[in-house]
């Protein structure tokens, strides 16, 4: 698909992160014009000095209505083609400490409600294009990091049926699942999981790049990493297989994720149920 970048109006959201950084920089190299969106002004500014052209940046929560009708101003002044949710926040650990109503805000409802608030602006457009910025846990379910793994999952299929409702109009729909990446977004935790596993960690440029061409391809949909490719068709076909593989790595999850009273339960629950087991024997 040819695109004129130098023609292209690109709302990009969470820019003050790692990957929306490096989106920002991939587009900028491209000639488009970008509007530029985080919580931390700060991290904006230095962003937009850090580029070759200038840019517009709104500091702005787009998870409050006041944050998205801030954007939604701008992009009527400055009419946009393209919106990248990329804004996104993660919880790593055991459920039952996870921060369900932020994770799910800010991964699944804010993009789900800033798109459908900008769909009017997108449609006067010829050509325009949505890109959710998901996860290769979007379509494997992964201890540690269940609420994520569930945003990522609801992205996906929102995405997918997007692409399917709006497939007779001007707007086009795109996914992309990263794998583990290096930013901020990840703890020490999820490092030293990263680490243990034996992992791939992609740079956010490796990102930015595979969205770009995504975008170029015009593809619908595209998962980072060939290994992550072919784990999720299994998972998609064959699922037990994957529960007995997870299964067995376990508890080097838990011992890297989970809290140390969680970890003493968890031993104290696989200890009880080992002397149960020797009672019935």
């Amino acid at each position: 698909m040819n695109i004129q970048w130098q023609n292209q109006v690109i709302l990009v959201t969470g820019a003050s992160g790692g990957i929306g950084h490096a989106v920002a920089k991939a587009f900028d190299e491209k000639g488009a014009h970008l509007i530029l969106t985080g919580r931390d002004e700060l991290k904006l500014k230095q962003l937009q000095q850090s580029l070759k052209h200038q840019h517009t940046i709104v500091a702005a929560d787009i998870s409050h209505h006041v944050g998205r009708e801030k954007l939604i101003h701008i992009c009527e002044r400055l009419p946009v083609s393209m919106l990248i949710n990329n804004a996104g926040t993660t919880h790593v650990g055991e459920f039952t400490s996870a921060p369900i109503e932020s994770v799910v805000t800010t991964n699944l409802l804010s993009p789900m409600l800033l798109t459908q608030v900008l769909l009017p602006i997108l449609a006067q457009r010829p050509h325009a294009h949505v890109v959710n910025v998901g996860s290769a846990f979007g379509s494997i379910g992964f201890a540690a990091h269940s609420t994520y793994c569930a945003t990522k999952f609801a992205l996906k299929g929102w995405s997918e049926a997007l692409h399917r409702e709006y497939h007779d109009s001007n707007i086009r729909f795109h996914y992309l699942a990263p794998r583990a990446t290096s930013t901020a977004i990840n703890d020490e935790r999820a490092v030293a999981l990263n680490k243990a596993l034996g992992n791939q960690v992609d740079t956010p440029e490796v990102v930015a790049q595979a969205l770009i061409k995504l975008v170029e391809q015009n593809k619908t949909r595209f998962s980072i990493g060939f290994a992550e490719r072919i784990f999720a068709k299994l998972n998609g076909i064959l699922p037990t297989i994957v529960d007995n593989a997870l299964a067995k790595k376990l508890p080097i999850i838990k011992h890297h994720t989970f809290s140390k009273r969680e970890q003493s339960a968890c031993i104290d629950n696989a200890q009880n149920t080992n002397e149960l087991s020797s009672k019935l024997i």
